[in-house]
């Protein structure tokens, strides 16, 4: 469910609370387990970097991501970020029901076949699609001895999945896919990739006119309860000479009513070095707190 308060943005993703794991069996890997539990291959590796992804020992502790930061956009529609690899989805309360979340891991866009930001909306659906390539792609699997007919018909081979959404922004698609393991990678020709059982579940509530907003945000603030949050993904490659600090401090004295508070700048400086998409508490707001400008983070 959404926070009860509108300016909070902490979610969990388990009941149990923020520290869930799980134990590895000795039949998966480590992208087994994020499908299991719905996480991309970049958060499994990301939070479990000491652990084998192809031969993870049977019964060894694997770290979930148990809470996150809702993305700096409206929370209407469908909202992609990213550098988090990540779609959000709001759908409209029902009968004064709660308001809720629905979160799933997503491919993006390759470094030459990036995947465009901004405001559009789902334009099409189809179920069953045949995917005609176009000649760009065409000539890319040419070159690589790997020729594409004019049109690929529906079915398990045609890399579209089973469901497909257009966005009005032409020529891209949020769609399923045949190669699951890819969910969390930027290996995608531009188009949004999903792993077929989120899409099967997602595709029939999604209308056409649906809001789509793709940001690129690799670092977000916000509240849950008295406390303020920092999450840190690794920037896209295309921004990673961009300067996490500065805008890490921005946001915060955003979030914060334009005020720059005493902040717990060891754990700052370590969301921002560590970057693995964990929600970090910096900074706990009480009725003593006063305006003071943040603490030395050498």
């Amino acid at each position: 469910m959404l926070p009860e308060n509108p300016k909070d943005s902490l979610v969990q993703e388990f009941a149990e609370g923020k520290n869930k794991q799980t134990l590895a069996s000795k039949d998966e890997d480590l992208l087994d387990i994020a499908r299991r539990f719905d996480l991309g291959q970049n958060e499994i590796i990301r939070l479990n970097p000491d652990v084998d992804r192809w031969m993870p020992k049977a019964g060894a502790k694997i770290q979930l991501q148990s809470e996150r930061l809702l993305p700096d956009a409206p929370r209407s529609g469908l909202v992609l970020n990213l550098p988090e690899f990540r779609l959000y989805y709001f759908p409209k309360p029902q009968n004064y029901g709660p308001a809720f979340v629905i979160t799933h891991p997503v491919s993006i866009g390759r470094q030459d076949w990036e995947t465009p930001l901004g405001q559009t909306r789902i334009v099409e659906k189809k179920e069953n699609p045949t995917w005609t390539p176009p000649e760009s792609i065409k000539k890319e699997h040419a070159a690589k001895g790997d020729p594409l007919p004019d049109v690929v018909p529906a079915g398990p081979n045609n890399p579209l999945g089973l469901f497909a959404m257009r966005l009005g922004i032409p020529g891209y698609l949020i769609h399923s896919t045949n190669k699951p393991y890819g969910v969390g990678l930027r290996v995608s020709h531009g188009c949004i990739r999903m792993y077929p059982e989120d899409m099967n579940t997602l595709f029939p509530v999604i209308k056409v006119g649906e809001p789509v907003t793709i940001v690129n945000q690799a670092v977000k603030v916000g509240w849950g309860g008295n406390n303020l949050y920092i999450e840190v993904h690794p920037p896209l490659e295309n921004h990673e000479s961009d300067n996490l600090l500065d805008i890490a401090l921005d946001l915060i004295e955003r979030a914060n009513n334009g005020v720059l508070p005493v902040l717990d700048g060891a754990a700052l400086r370590n969301a921002l070095t560590d970057r693995k998409g964990l929600p970090i508490k910096i900074y706990e707001q009480t009725s003593l707190s006063t305006s003071e400008e943040v603490i030395d983070l050498n």
